[in-house]
Order: structure tokens, then sequence, then C-alpha cells
């Protein structure tokens, strides 16, 4: 949307207008109970809504879904599954430090233990398209080209550009990206994530949800995102500018 804005320029104030991000909240009721409310940007709601609750563990295919609204005008949406049973809504908060195959990892909320998957790809990708995925991610960013305020995420090829979202919400990109290949039937495990943010743990913990092996960033990664792909079997390559970037767990995918 259109603001009226006064910009300094170096030497002036001026009047004038700017495109502003827009932020909307969104409360998604699931079998008529109120699950969870989240604040995402108002495009691609469906996919989100979806890809959400696959993360989640609440669905594993898009066919669980009996019915979905959205209705804009006051920001619900509204799932009917074609079960009955609404999960119990304590292991969707409750913290919780989970051990598996041995090794020990911190999860943050207690159904990640039950759908982070540890990656079992052999795919390998060459360093310059690391860089030249990550450059046309950001070329075809056409939301924050304008605003400046959103978060850039894509699903891709060793080649190319499978399917870009943005969205104010790291996550919120992520779960649109899943809800899309949902609803196409897109397998992801051949897929890598291109990602404009940080790669913190919860950004590392739901990559390994959707099931990619190979995350690429332009940012930097936390040291618990770092163990956490060491121990799920993740490439995680972050600070890709310029011709440059850093390997920071299971480099073997990166090839010459």
């Amino acid at each position: 949307m259109k603001q009226r804005i006064i910009k300094f320029n170096g030497s002036e104030l001026l009047d004038t207008e700017d495109e502003i991000v827009t932020e909307f909240p969104l409360t998604i009721h699931l079998n008529s109970e109120e699950f969870a409310t989240m604040v995402c940007s108002p495009t691609h709601i469906e996919e989100m809504v979806i890809g959400f609750l696959a993360s989640e563990g609440v669905i594993r295919m898009k066919k669980e879904i009996k019915q979905l609204i959205i209705d804009h005008d006051v920001g619900f949406a509204y799932v009917d599954l074609h079960t009955p049973i609404v999960p119990n809504q304590k292991y969707f908060s409750k913290r919780f430090i989970g051990s598996c195959c041995g090794k020990s990892r911190q999860f943050y909320f207690q159904n990640d233990v039950k759908t982070a998957k540890t990656s079992m790809i052999n795919l390998t990708v060459t360093a310059m398209n690391c860089i030249q995925l990550m450059n046309s991610m950001q070329e075809g960013s056409k939301v924050f080209k304008t605003t400046g305020g959103v978060h850039n995420a894509a699903l891709a090829t060793t080649q190319e550009i499978v399917v870009s979202r943005s969205d104010i919400g790291r996550h919120n990109a992520i779960d649109k990206l899943y809800g899309y290949c949902m609803v196409n039937e897109i397998p992801i495990k051949d897929k890598i994530l291109v990602f404009s943010g940080r790669i913190s743990s919860e950004i590392l913990i739901k990559s390994a949800k959707i099931g990619v092996g190979i995350i690429l960033s332009k940012s930097a990664p936390t040291d618990l995102a770092i163990k956490l792909a060491t121990d799920l079997n993740i490439t995680a390559v972050g600070f890709i500018r310029g011709v440059s970037f850093n390997v920071y767990s299971h480099p073997e995918r990166i090839i010459i």
C-alpha cells in the first residue's frame, strides 16, 4: 500500500509517497476450535495454512483437509479435517528437550520431535550454482524491491528456482512453499531451500520438517542451528554474497 512520508535525501526534507508492506493477522480455526494466530503478508494464504498445518504435524497430505475457507475481511481461516480429532494444543506450545537416535537434540516444541526429519538425500550442487540461485531468488522478489520489508524463500533444483514466496514472517514464507508443493504434489526431498534471512534453529527445524537437505542463506546461522544441521544431516550454507559463502555443516554436498 502507498503511504505519505517525509523523506530526507541528504540535503532536504521532501513530502513523497512510499510503498509499505502489509501486515495481516490471521487466526486459524481447526475443526471449530481456535488453533493458532499468526501475523503474515496477505498473499498465498491458503498455501501458508496448509504448509503450517503440515509442518506442525497436524496433517500429512492435503486430502486430509475436508474444507478450507479464508475470510479475508475478518482474518480467519476455517479448516475442517476429515477426522474429528483436534490435536492436543499443549503439544504445540510446551518447551521440550528431546533425544533421538542416541544424539542429543534440543527442540523448542514437543511436536518438533515427531515431525523433524533427518535428511537422507545424496544431492550435490556446485558452488557457482549456489550463488546463482541466491541471485535469482533476490532478483525475482518484487515485494522486497518495492518495500524492503519481507523475507524471501524459494525451493529450487540444482539449476533453477521452482517456486518463490515472500512474507513478513520467515516461517510463513517457508510454510507457503510447503503448502504450494502439497497442493501441486511436487516432491521436496530433491529440492534446495534458498532463504534470505538468518538460519536460526527454528528455521533449521522447519526445513527438516519439510524434508530439504540443503539450505542456502544470504545471512548467518546460529550456533544451535549449526548443531541441529550437523545432527539432522542438513547442509547449511550462509553469507552468500557476491562470489563467496560459508559452509557450516555437511560440506560434501557442495562441489566445484
